[in-house]
Order: C-alpha cells, then structure tokens, then sequence
C-alpha cells in the first residue's frame, strides 16, 4: 500500500507542469484526494504496528513483563510471562490461566486398604496481572480446585477457592524490586513455577508438597535482585507456619493461606541462586521462625528450614534434584520425632523431540525423622510427558511405593492433561 501511494505522488509531481497548464482547479482537487488517501494508510500502518507491538489481535506470543522476574530459574513460557494486550484505563493489564485433569488408578497394598480410582480437575487457576507504570505492577491468581466447592461431612473433597498470590511489584532500579502482598515463598524449584507444562509427573512430587509445602504462599513484603551477571536473591518477611501436636507437627498442615493468618511471630526467607554455567541453575534457601506455633502450643519452639536445588540442562537431557530439611524446636517435636523433617529426590529427564520426553524419578520424605519407629516414605516415578503444543501437554507416569507399617501404599498409575495460556 505504502509503495502504490508513493507511485501516485511521482506520478503527479511528473504531470504537474502540464496539470495546471490545462486545469489548476482539477489537479488540486487530484492532490487533496491524494493526501487524504495517504493520511487513511498511514493511519492503518500506525494502528497495525500497536495492535501488533501489544500483542492484540495476535497469537498470545510470551512477552517479557517484568524486569525482574525469575531470580535464575527458568520460567520459559509460563504464564506470568506473558503479556495479552489488554488496555485498563491507564497501562496494561494481562490475563491468562492454566490447569490440570488427573486420572488416578491406583491399587492400595495395605491390608483392607482402599483403592484410588478416579478422575479429579484438580486446579482451574485465573491470573491477572496489571503494569501501572513501568516501574509498578500487580500479579495476581485465583485458583479452584477439585472442580466444585461444597460442604463435606468429613470436610474432604470439598474443593477450594483461593488466591494463590496477589501482589504489588515497584522497580527501584535496574536489579531490585521491592513486593508486597500474598506471595509464594521463595524456595524448592516448584512453589513459583508450577504450571503443568513445566515439570514432569502427573502429580506434584512429594517432597515438594509434605516438606517444602508447595503451593506455599504467605503474607508479606520483600525484595528481589541480581547482581554480578551470574547470581540472583530474594529476601522475605511474612507470615509463618502454625503448626501443633493435633497434626504431629507436620509442616503442611500448618499452612494458613492469608486467611486471617496469625502474625504473632513472622518468618524469614533468604534464597540465593547461581547460573554461571549455561543450563545450570543451582540455589539453596533458609527459613526461620521463631514460633510455629505461633503461641498456641508452649512445647513447640523455633523453626528452621534449610533446603538446596540443583537444575542441569545438556541438550536433550535435564537432571533435577532437591533436599529439604526442617529442623523444630521444642519438646512436643521431639516427643513424636517431628523435630527432624526432611526429603530428597533426584530426577533425570530426557526429551527426545520438542515434543516428547520421558523422566524417573525416585524421591524420599520423612515428616518425623527422628522417630524410633519406621516413618519414611519411598517413591518412584517413571513414565513420559507429550506437548501437542509448548503450553498442552499429556502425561502419564507409573509410580511405586514404599511406605512406613500401617499406612496406605499406592501403586498404579496415573494419567494427565494439562495447559497454560
């Protein structure tokens, strides 16, 4: 469009002495004509290039939002990255979603134990994101799982609304944001990162859901950075853990999720992550609490978490690993051998195509260590991921247990599909 009107105006800069000879009223109405025409194309150029530039109107292609965003790790192609084009009154505003559907057939070894065979949606998550400016920023979730929310006698399978993280995000500078609101504690590889395309497995491993406790998300305000080109941080203040001897002390159950969650005695997060090496991200964090029970259980004490992880990717073939440990003090703890909880799991992975991989996985957990009595629990995992498209992916995994005396033992295997937008 742009070159016919260029040949137009030659056109008649060309014809111009003999125009006006012959009609100078004819010719300027030609040339008015002619600049309109060119004013409508340009204006259409100038639309097409925001429409394209916002992402409007286009395949949601990943934009980078934020300066400071993944402290290291990979966040390729997840969500949070993305950007949609959608104008509020003053900025941009993103949207975006993801899920996943789990079908479950899995025998129950122990004596009169029951089976698990079912099929759960088990999380429909809603994200919406804001940039003020481009220094200030709100990220946000919605999740629901289990597909329903109702009431239960027994309160299980009763579904969940709840806002997975909510806040606010300013640019001090080029290397450091300052957040505040509901956010996911920086730690293990899976709390931020979480979305179904990311990770191998049907499920969520164990050790990062009984010991780190994903999805973990708290309270509070905190900065994130990178300095030196290879090393990234994030510092936290926020709400903590609330756990008692009705649960033995086991640190999942003492997740609040904001919720009119006790702040007697806040926690502290530090992590610390290193990517000197292409396709190598390593990073450890620590956590302490002075409380967690937060004054409701005068046996329990402070609360330690160290843990480490490692990322390694080598063309085709990825190696994962993870170590947690807490360390609770206090005599109600010891009493049940939860003063020690901690786990482990190495995963190695190999992607064969864009398309398809296949991963093992074998994983440890403990939530009272220092029992006298047999409480670990052993798993291994092996199975593939397929991706029709980078943010679909199918799954299936065959997993087997090893479980303390008493407790259910699940074998069988599991089917998935998941996705990101």
């Amino acid at each position: 469009m742009r070159k016919r009107t260029l040949s137009f105006f030659i056109a008649s800069a060309l014809a111009l002495p003999g125009a006006v000879l012959a009609d100078e009223d004819a010719l300027k109405q030609e040339i008015d004509a002619l600049k309109a025409q060119n004013q409508v194309i340009l204006e259409r150029l100038d639309a097409t290039a925001d429409m394209l530039e916002s992402g409007a109107g286009s395949s949601p292609a990943a934009n980078e939002s934020t300066g400071i965003h993944d402290h290291g790790a990979s966040r390729e192609g997840t969500m949070r990255d993305r950007t949609f084009g959608i104008h509020g009154g003053k900025g941009k505003t993103t949207v975006g979603a993801y899920g996943e559907m789990h079908y479950s057939n899995l025998s129950n070894k122990a004596p009169g134990g029951t089976d698990k065979k079912e099929m759960d949606f088990h999380r429909f998550i809603l994200f919406m994101g804001h940039e003020f400016s481009d220094k200030i920023r709100f990220w946000s979730e919605l999740e629901v799982e289990h597909s329903v929310v109702k009431d239960t006698a027994d309160g299980s399978n009763g579904g969940e609304v709840a806002i997975e993280q909510a806040f606010l995000e300013f640019d001090l500078n080029n290397d450091t944001a300052a957040r505040a609101g509901i956010i996911l504690v920086p730690v293990g590889m899976i709390n931020e990162t979480h979305e179904p395309p990311t990770f191998y497995g049907v499920e969520r491993n164990n050790v990062e859901k009984y010991i780190i406790p994903t999805t973990w998300r708290e309270g509070g305000a905190g900065l994130v950075g990178r300095f030196a080109d290879s090393f990234s941080y994030d510092l936290a203040v926020h709400t903590g853990l609330q756990v008692s001897g009705g649960n033995d002390y086991a640190v999942r159950g003492g997740r609040k999720g904001v919720s009119e969650a006790p702040a007697n005695d806040l926690a502290t997060t530090a992590r610390l992550s290193w990517i000197g090496v292409p396709g190598l991200v390593v990073g450890a964090a620590v956590q302490y609490q002075s409380d967690v029970s937060q004054s409701t259980d005068t046996s329990a004490g402070s609360a330690t978490l160290i843990s480490a992880h490692a990322d390694w990717q080598i063309s085709q073939f990825r190696l994962r690993a993870l170590y947690a440990s807490w360390d609770l003090s206090g005599s109600g703890p010891a009493a049940v051998g939860a003063d020690k909880q901690q786990g482990a799991y190495i995963e190695p992975s190999w992607k064969f195509t864009p398309k398809f991989g296949v991963f093992a996985r074998a994983s440890q957990w403990d939530n009272k260590a220092n029992s006298s009595a047999d409480t670990q629990y052993d798993q291994i995992n092996v199975g593939f991921n397929y991706w029709p498209h980078e943010d679909v992916v199918l799954k299936f995994d065959y997993q087997d247990q090893s479980v303390p005396s008493g407790q259910s033992e699940y074998d069988g295997f599991n089917l998935g599909v998941g996705y990101q937008f």
